[in-house]
């Protein structure tokens, strides 16, 4: 261990083990409280990261954000310690690379990237230094230190990164580049910063290249003995990838799959109260549910703000409006068969039917998802996600009933109660005698 911490052997409560790295700010091995095997990024002072919505961030391609100190002289980082190798150092070492292993790279690094974007951040340095492979899978660290930087700016390291990994170069031509490869880059590579493609666009359209093998890629081999020797390393490092990084590497993806599962109920079981709370108080519940998704939808982009989140509502309420008038109708026509429905509640399953398009319907998942990430940090911990299932299983289960045994309330709007009364008893009569 060498500079300003070499005769200090604890930041917060993290025990210092080694030094890795240097970049914004030190990076440093470390043993958490628990024994557990992290990474410190030691930030310049005045540094703000967001550590809350750092924790957000739930990929297999991303290097986990534990913990982290915002305030104090010297703000810090907490990052779950991979044991991978740079990029430089792997193409430097291995060559550049091809077929499945550049495919791989391409859709991890742009999945990464979606995850980050999604949460709200950017993460402004993505590069060969800090992209580590794991068992052949990149994985993203040192994400969202750097201010102003923004998601097309991502786009753009994203093209130079995979660009590097191909050929060893960041600014190698396009002809040395796999032919399905040129025009993705390119894209990402635009001058226009909105022309860009965003980082899911590009995961997808990774997802289905076909590359080949590096036996076919001469041009791509010919740039190979330029791959310059790597810097030292600013990123946390260990030997090559081996059965115990396999291990690591499956082990974290099997955690990130549990987590986002638990974030996942959570968040069906907050709809399904909210539907269940709208089938009782129609008007006020459906005013609720309006506000409750735009204001999602608010919090889940960084640029577009009130008036694309507004204008998406809007956009949605003529799609639920035909479930909230097609579920009363179709309520009356089974009353042809046997049988007479209560109007009000007739109305009020219309009314429940529409908050679930607001919610759930194909094509309208970002309130969903936006609420799923708010549970993400409950999903965390497993007493936690524990009691939050319980009690919102039993507030599900009092709302249920409620829904199916009291009379709804079209509060306060009593005179479209009598009108909508009166009108389904006379749907339902002229259906009953024809």
């Amino acid at each position: 261990m060498s500079g300003e911490t070499s005769h200090q052997a604890h930041i917060g409560p993290y025990r210092l083990l080694s030094r890795l790295g240097g970049g914004t700010g030190d990076v440093h091995r470390a043993a958490g409280p628990d024994g557990r095997d992290v990474a410190i990024r030691l930030l310049p002072p005045g540094a703000a990261p967001d550590v809350p919505r750092m924790r957000e961030v739930l990929s297999p391609y991303v290097a986990d954000v534990l913990d982290g100190e915002a305030a104090g002289p010297r703000p810090y980082v907490v990052f779950r310690f991979v044991p991978g190798r740079p990029l430089a150092e792997t193409v430097a070492g291995q060559g550049p690379m091809a077929g499945d292993a550049l495919r791989r790279m391409a859709f991890g690094l742009a999945k990464a990237l979606a995850a980050i974007h999604l949460a709200g951040l950017a993460h402004g340095e993505l590069g060969p230094g800090t992209v580590l492979v794991v068992d052949d899978a990149p994985v993203v660290v040192d994400f969202a230190l750097t201010p102003g930087a923004g998601a097309a700016d991502d786009v753009r390291a994203w093209a130079a990164t995979v660009a590097f990994a191909a050929t060893g170069r960041p600014d190698a031509p396009a002809e040395a580049l796999p032919a399905d490869l040129r025009p993705l880059v390119a894209a990402a590579s635009h001058p226009d910063p909105a022309a860009r493609p965003s980082a899911a666009e590009l995961a997808e359209a990774a997802s289905r290249l076909k590359l080949p093998a590096a036996a076919a890629r001469p041009a791509a081999e010919a740039l190979a003995p330029e791959v310059p020797a790597p810097a030292p390393a600013d990123v946390p490092t260990a030997s090559p990838a081996g059965t115990g990084e396999t291990a690591a590497h499956e082990a974290a993806a099997h955690d990130m799959a549990v987590t986002q599962g638990w974030a996942r109920l959570l968040a069906a079981l907050v709809v399904v109260a909210g539907v269940g709370v709208v089938i009782m108080l129609p008007i006020a519940g459906l005013v609720l549910t309006l506000a409750a998704v735009t204001l999602l939808r608010v919090a889940g982009t960084t640029a577009r703000g009130w008036a694309w989140a507004v204008g998406r509502t809007l956009l949605t309420v003529p799609y639920a409006a035909v479930f909230t008038v097609a579920v009363p109708l179709g309520l009356a026509a089974v009353s042809a068969v046997g049988g007479k429905l209560d109007s009000l509640t007739s109305c009020a399953f219309g009314a429940g039917a529409g908050a679930a398009v607001l919610w759930t319907a194909p094509g309208v998942s970002a309130p969903r998802r936006q609420l799923e990430r708010m549970f993400l940090p409950v999903a965390r911990r497993p007493r936690a996600v524990a009691a939050a299932v319980v009690g919102l299983g039993v507030l599900c289960l009092l709302v249920g009933v409620g829904a199916m045994t009291l009379t709804p309330s079209f509060s306060p709007t009593y005179g479209l109660q009598r009108t909508l009364e009166s009108s389904m008893d006379r749907l339902q009569h002229a259906v009953n005698g024809v």
